[in-house]
């Protein structure tokens, strides 16, 4: 008798353009292979640093074209994607992001009773606390609009499920929660341990930032939370590349601390800085379950952080301080008191040990196969 093959997932990203919701996706498809699944990647296209750091499996790229760039890359998507689909036949797809929704329900739409199951993953906020009354409106009636085509979402961490539930309306069971991998047992091992080994005596205090350098991170709130606190030995370390940097710069410079202010650019894995400095500091308007804090847990690091998610709380509850999205006065304030904060280590170590790989794979390929069925 034959041998069964095995389930095939099929996921899909733009691009591997550096970002949380990519380095998860090469995280996962590496962790499903080697649980046994046959699982691949479509990309938009094959751009971006993260190709340094990309696993040996399998990916689909279409051949380029026109609108194979970044300001057009969900069309270019849209339009290549149901091909790829016909010709593979998957056993479910898998969309790692919001910024996939309209991916897949074009894929839905396109194929119809032909479409694999789909499976969503929201990578960010879905409730636009960030944005006005009217788009926060106008985007639930969106996701509600194609939220049956999917036979499941996820939800990264618990407090994400309700958020799920009421922004798309998706039905209570099929909603699964399934902590966000943001991390290998490896990687928080080296973390701690980076962090345990490292002599910090460097004068003044050294606050850290690590992500793109997008709008929705939110430095120009950082930079300006600083220059209100920062003594003059003091620094703050950006880590992270993007198309605002050289508006950070100008920003830094007519605050009067582009001599404190360090933008190294992408480095994976950033161990070292979570290792030296004294604080870490998120700013972002918007998250899903970032995972540079779970790396700064894992670090045992002083946190500050934006609510910027449902999930924030959960993450940081006891072991860092939450402040209000854009509030320079709070933020600053904060950032003062938190070097100087007791830290629990020990708690902040265990909280981060529920959002690895190890822990969690065994969870997705039970949910993938029984999609598939």
């Amino acid at each position: 008798m034959a041998e069964a093959r095995p389930l095939f997932v099929l996921s899909v990203l733009h691009s591997l353009e550096p970002g949380g919701v990519e380095r998860d996706l090469l995280r996962f498809t590496k962790a499903w292979r080697e649980a046994g699944l046959d699982a691949r990647i479509v990309l938009g296209r094959w751009e971006g640093r993260l190709q340094e750091e990309a696993p040996d499996v399998p990916y689909i790229i279409p051949p380029k074209g026109r609108l194979a760039r970044i300001e057009t890359e969900s069309l270019w998507m849209m339009l290549k994607l149901p091909a790829i689909v016909r010709r593979l036949q998957p056993d479910v797809l898998f969309f790692p992001s919001n910024g996939l929704m309209a991916v897949a329900a074009m894929t839905r739409l396109v194929l119809g009773k032909r479409c694999p199951p789909i499976v969503l993953r929201p990578s960010n906020s879905l409730d636009e606390r960030h944005s006005s009354p009217l788009r926060r409106r106008l985007s639930r009636f969106v996701m509600r609009l194609h939220s049956h085509i999917y036979a499941a979402v996820v939800a990264m961490a618990p407090p994400v499920r309700e958020e799920i539930i009421t922004e798309m309306g998706v039905a209570p069971d099929d909603v699964k929660v399934i902590n966000n991998a943001a991390l290998t047992d490896e990687a928080l091992k080296r973390l701690a341990t980076a962090r345990d080994s490292t002599q910090r005596g460097h004068k003044g205090r050294h606050f850290l930032g690590v992500g793109r350098l997008s709008p929705q991170k939110n430095f120009p709130l950082l930079l300006e939370a600083f220059a209100r606190i920062a003594r003059p030995e003091d620094r703050l370390t950006i880590v992270g590349e993007g198309a605002l940097r050289r508006s950070l710069e100008d920003q830094a410079q007519a605050l009067g601390i582009r001599h404190q202010l360090e933008l190294p650019g992408h480095h994976n894995p950033v161990d070292p800085w979570f290792a030296s400095a004294d604080a870490f500091i998120l700013s972002s308007d918007f998250e899903g379950v970032p995972a540079v804090v779970v790396e700064a847990l894992a670090a045992g690091l002083p946190i500050v952080a934006t609510d910027c998610t449902v999930a924030m709380p959960m993450l940081i509850d006891g072991v860092g301080e939450l402040v209000p999205i854009k509030d320079v006065d709070a933020l600053a304030k904060a950032m003062d008191a938190a070097c100087d904060r007791p830290v629990d280590v020990a708690r902040m170590r265990r909280r981060a040990a529920e959002f690895t790989t190890e822990r969690t794979v065994k969870d997705w390929v039970e949910l993938l196969k029984r999609v598939a069925k």
